[in-house]
């Protein structure tokens, strides 16, 4: 066995999981390969997720390539990118059909081994608030941490999560499409071409 193998045997959570309003049943999405150089640290899966078994199948995941400036095929090759959320199961949702947290129980049994058993990573994007208090250890918002991406870089980026209803925050501050995202692609780019 090794740790991904672990991980995807997981039920840490299938207690919690079946007391949410969506009752269902812990399905891991282990994304990642100890030679991958860039590294997603992200939230949580979605209900999309959960049912295709693949990170970012979802509207998220086409706006997360698209900040990258990468194609399907370059985001999804293992040996290059992992994807490793602060759970690795779809932690369903409330009585009100609101995404819930994160369980802390995932990151703080999986986190420290997986980021030991990734050899090379040498570009980390911090996507949402979960990974970049985690990440960064600090109390500050998202917005403060993205407006501060250049005290982070260049091998760091914290990054508002791609989801749709950040389209508002995207509009409110165009500074991220027209400075941040061009020198993260610059910075995909090297590291790919390595």
């Amino acid at each position: 066995m090794n740790i991904s193998d672990d991980i995807a045997g997981c039920r840490l959570c299938a207690e919690r999981f079946a007391q949410t309003h969506s009752a269902h049943a812990p399905r891991p999405v282990v994304w990642f390969r100890p030679s991958a150089r860039i590294l997603i640290a992200g939230q949580a899966p979605g209900a999309r997720v959960h049912a295709s078994g693949r990170p970012f199948t979802d509207p998220s995941g086409d706006r997360l390539r698209d900040w990258m400036g990468v194609d399907e095929a370059t985001f999804y090759d293992r040996d290059l990118v992992a994807i490793l959320p602060m759970a690795f199961c779809f932690p369903g949702y409330d009585a009100k059909g609101s995404d819930l947290p994160p369980p802390k129980i995932c990151a703080k049994t999986w986190r420290a081994p997986v980021l030991g058993a990734l050899e090379d990573v040498r570009l980390t994007l911090l996507v949402g608030g979960y990974a970049q208090a985690w990440h960064l250890r600090d109390k500050a918002t998202v917005t403060a941490r993205v407006e501060a991406w250049r005290d982070h870089g260049p091998d760091v980026f914290p990054l508002p999560h791609p989801s749709w209803r950040n389209t508002a925050w995207l509009k409110r501050n165009p500074w991220f499409e027209e400075e941040l995202l061009p020198a993260l692609r610059a910075r995909v780019a090297e590291e790919l071409a390595r």
